[in-house]
């Protein structure tokens, strides 16, 4: 059995396979009708989300599988019932679990007590099936020597992306104001350095967005207000980050590069 809850818990080659492996799907989807036949999945939103919940259940549909959507703010999960215990009964009746948590300690509780394996569709920490998702689109249009990312680099999807470049050597960027707030972490990005010892590519962080972009095939960024911002902080934060938006202007100065976002795009 294993687990997914980050970008880590993957080789290289492992990486390669479920971007190779979705690419497969997505070609010949009818190969792989009865793939989850009579499997279920439990999916557990604390965070809310559109895209999350429809690619999962629509994927355990088309697989002739069944998704159970289970919210926590109906749940006795926190009040009655701790994660060891939530985890243990939930195991028994499905045969996957996928939980979007905003706390990455939590998801790791729920899976050291389940039988059955746990999938991150997005913590505080990463979003590793994102990431999947971003290099399948990315590889089937064109190579990729270089990706941007600007912004606010201090989120779960700067680190996925960050592990995932390191991991298959490929050079990445960041852009973001300075500041701890909108920096990435730098653990993660310290951890990501001794990756790239192995595999040859390079990590650089910039205050100027220009300066990322430059000669990137690909330029990412996330929202500016991720759900557990504050309202009243959008007024600051829209002053601060207004310089590492994503325009037309900045696009000029990568080379010719595909916008990715993950959305909502506000």
């Amino acid at each position: 059995m294993r687990h997914f809850l980050s970008i880590k818990d993957l080789s290289k080659g492992e990486l390669l396979y479920l971007v190779k492996k979705a690419m497969d799907i997505k070609k010949d989807p009818r190969k792989y009708e009865d793939a989850m036949d009579d499997k279920t999945l439990l999916m557990i939103f604390e965070a809310p989300s559109l895209r999350t919940r429809l690619s999962f259940e629509a994927a355990m549909l088309q697989m002739d599988g069944h998704a159970i959507f289970y919210t926590t703010s109906e749940s006795t999960l926190g009040k009655k019932e701790s994660m060891k215990d939530f985890s243990r009964v939930a195991s028994r009746y499905v045969d996957v679990i996928m939980a979007r948590l905003f706390s990455h300690s939590d998801l790791e509780e729920l899976a050291k007590y389940s039988s059955v394996p746990v999938i991150n569709g997005m913590t505080s920490a990463e979003h590793p099936c994102q990431i999947i998702g971003d290099f399948l689109t990315m590889l089937e249009r064109r190579k990729i020597n270089k990706i941007a990312y600007v912004g606010d680099c201090n989120n779960n999807v700067t680190n996925s992306l960050l592990y995932a470049a390191a991991m298959l050597g490929i050079d990445i960027a960041i852009a973001c104001p300075k500041g701890r707030e909108f920096e990435p972490d730098r653990s993660v990005i310290n951890e990501c350095r001794r990756i790239t010892k192995k595999s040859g590519s390079h990590i650089e962080v910039f205050h100027k967005a220009r300066q990322a972009v430059k000669d990137a095939d690909f330029v990412h960024t996330d929202s500016w207000m991720s759900y557990r911002i504050p309202k009243e902080m959008e007024p600051l934060r829209i002053k601060k980050l207004r310089p590492f938006q994503v325009n037309a202007q900045l696009m000029n100065y990568s080379n010719n590069a595909l916008f990715m976002h993950c959305l909502p795009a506000k």
